[in-house]
């Protein structure tokens, strides 16, 4: 088997699954059309059928890549093999473009670089989880229906006058179903992508998701449950994913068995 084929054959699907529960106040940023007199400054993303509130997945995939790659610097640099940032004009930090990286095989690259394949990894939306949907839904003191808004002041420094502003947010306790998935080759190292999205998983527990993050919203812990793998044979036969025995999940990625209900407080 030649080398493009290897990378061209499928080797397996691996299947991270778990829950995200939002520590604090979660807000990422949805579309601020058609919002009525009274509403909400910056509000939330929702699904346009059912109005409830998510994670998307290209915010989580982009959080995860973006923790990576500010955790090795400036791709290149100092041997570094696994891949990077990059600098773009007015040498601001983009994603890393050298497609021989373990990063950008992984996450990918743009289309017009020289990469060997697509990206290695797919982030699914992470929706509320059945328990928290109801709770959200029950709740009697959100202020929108499965959110809260919280009002923020910035002072002017020269005039002194007070500037109001209200976010909308998702409540903290909050916990959403997420699915990362890992396109694994036959010339892949599957262990090398396991390692790096667990370490980015637990990058995101010490950082935050969303907007705001440095005014304590968008704090993150994650309960990672599964993981499971489905060869090229197991679809041509029909069969179904089967636990991966030789990874344990990290002590760090299993969650807080002390979680409570989403909160309803709006201050």
């Amino acid at each position: 088997m030649t080398d493009v084929s290897q990378y061209a054959t499928l080797q397996s699907k691996v299947f991270l699954r778990g829950e995200l529960r939002a520590e604090t106040g979660l807000h990422i940023g949805g579309s601020e059309t058609g919002l009525g007199i009274g509403g909400a400054d910056s509000v939330v993303v929702r699904d346009p059928l059912d109005h409830t509130p998510y994670v998307p997945g290209s915010s989580l995939r982009g959080k995860l890549r973006s923790l990576l790659e500010r955790a090795r610097g400036l791709e290149g640099a100092n041997g570094n093999a696994e891949g990077g940032f990059a600098l773009g004009k007015n040498n601001a930090g983009v994603p890393g473009r050298d497609p021989s990286t373990a990063l950008a095989q992984l996450f990918g690259i743009t289309a017009d670089q020289n990469a060997r394949g697509p990206s290695r990894l797919i982030v699914r939306d992470a929706r509320l989880t059945p328990d928290s949907y109801q709770a959200l839904m029950d709740a009697p003191g959100t202020d929108m229906p499965m959110t809260e808004v919280k009002t923020e002041v910035s002072i002017d420094r020269i005039t002194s006058a007070a500037m109001p502003r209200q976010l909308e947010r998702v409540p903290a306790g909050a916990r959403f179903d997420f699915e990362l998935v890992i396109t694994v080759m036959v010339a892949d190292d599957r262990q090398q992508w396991l390692n790096l999205i667990l370490e980015g998983l637990d990058l995101l527990q010490d950082d935050t998701l969303g907007g705001n993050g440095s005014r304590g919203y968008g704090r993150i812990s994650v309960d990672l449950r599964e993981l499971l793998e489905r060869d090229s044979q197991a679809y041509r036969e029909g069969r179904e994913a089967i636990p991966i025995t030789d990874l344990d999940i990290p002590p760090a990625l299993q969650g807080h068995p002390e979680a409570t209900s989403p909160s309803t407080a709006t201050a």
